[in-house]
């Protein structure tokens, strides 16, 4: 569908620590595979986006080091694919005994865990996997409702029920959604379902834990935390990735991680203390998340202007319903843009903005930085495939964040 400029004030969703330092300790990492038939489609990405956050009011258009050989008892790694080019990625996830295998999106905006039930049968569930209750010999049933709307009209509900899930060799017991219901949006969808790794305060039925809060009380994971390396098709061809649970990669960034406090647990807030293009500031700041369920950059208006007022070719067009740039921008690794959080700055190369063509054939690509997110910036897939980010669910929570190294 069509996204006008108004409705860019939500644009991508998919539908989807102060750590000590320890000794180096040894990881399985997973690598990331590429779908190299998908396209991406910008007007049903910002749809998606829009979807993802209704709470808001958004409208459519000491750190464990892990040196990447083998990982011991209290860390994994999940091997992801690489949808787009890197317009989301999914792992896969084992559920029930014996294991039935679900791809997931993991998603730190979100903080439930879906996907369909066997007993779903519209065109939404059955383009996918679905999960069989009643071939688990682990599975207990909960009853309660469950069920979630979004702003672009789709939605899905169905029941709670409680089993074993194993993300990368970390087992345990967890209440997950069972789909009874999805609507038709949901069949293009290449992942099954949603793996939510935000806070239980936005869990959609009061009082279920997440994975996270399971896996630290069962102490289950050596470190409160999940690492996150997504890749770029651009720096190494979409391969690589991995989310590891329990510990961070040392290996895959550079310098030292900076650790930001988050200011509202819910989505990983924290606070974006400037933004700049090639290091001069545009003196704007913002709360803002950091989102690995969203695709782009949504950030305010007046700073989305401020960066492509710098870029030659840039234009806020109505017609396509956002920020278009020329297509040759890829080429550009000389600029670049800057966030900076607690106290330090962390890039994206302006080649990261030219996202996708507005059409086959054309050299106008839509633009991987749009505006309409005043006050609450979502820092998507371009800021993540940049910089490692380290999820410390502590005591006071925090995102450990350092340039990546490919």
């Amino acid at each position: 569908m069509k996204v006008t400029a108004t409705l860019l004030s939500v644009a991508l969703a998919v539908m989807v620590a102060d750590a000590a330092s320890v000794a180096p300790h040894s990881g399985t990492a997973v690598p990331l595979s590429l779908n190299p038939n998908h396209k991406r489609d910008f007007r049903k990405t910002m749809a998606k986006l829009a979807a993802r956050y209704p709470q808001l009011g958004l409208q459519v258009p000491a750190e464990k080091v892990i040196s990447g050989a083998q990982d011991k008892v209290g860390t994994g790694k999940v091997p992801l694919t690489d949808v787009g080019p890197d317009s989301e990625y999914y792992g896969s996830v084992s559920v029930g005994t014996p294991a039935q295998v679900m791809r997931l999106d993991f998603d730190t905006g979100s903080s439930d865990i879906w996907f369909p039930s066997s007993t779903c049968n519209t065109a939404g569930c059955k383009a996918h996997h679905r999960f069989n209750s009643a071939k688990s010999t682990t599975f207990k049933k909960d009853g309660r409702p469950w069920k979630i709307g979004y702003g672009d009209g789709s939605n899905s509900n169905g029941i709670l029920g409680s089993d074993i899930v194993n993300v990368g060799g970390i087992s345990v017991r967890q209440t997950i959604g069972l789909a009874t219901n999805e609507s038709a949006q949901f069949a293009s969808s290449p992942e099954d379902g949603l793996f939510g790794l935000g806070f239980n305060t936005i869990e959609s039925v009061a009082g279920v834990k997440t994975f996270l809060d399971n896996a630290i009380a069962a102490k289950a994971i050596t470190l409160p935390v999940v690492s996150a390396f997504l890749p770029s098709v651009r720096k190494n061809g979409g391969k690589g990735g991995n989310y590891l649970f329990g510990g961070i990669d040392k290996t895959r960034y550079t310098g030292a991680l900076t650790y930001v406090p988050v200011t509202k647990k819910g989505y990983w807030q924290v606070l974006i203390q400037d933004a700049a293009f090639n290091g001069k500031s545009l003196k704007q700041t913002s709360q803002g998340i950091v989102d690995t369920g969203t695709t782009l950059l949504i950030i305010g208006n007046a700073v989305a202007a401020a960066i492509h007022k710098q870029i030659p070719g840039a234009t806020n067009s109505a017609q396509e319903g956002g920020w278009v740039v020329p297509c040759s921008l890829a080429k550009n690794t000389k600029d670049s843009i800057s966030f900076k959080m607690g106290g330090k700055s962390f890039q994206v190369p302006v080649a990261d903005l030219a996202w996708a063509p507005v059409s086959n054939g054309s050299k106008t690509c839509f633009s991987g930085v749009q505006g309409g997110q005043d006050g609450l910036w979502i820092l998507g897939d371009v800021f993540i495939k940049n910089n490692y980010c380290v999820f410390s669910q502590t005591g006071s929570p925090s995102i450990g964040i350092a340039p990546l190294k490919y």
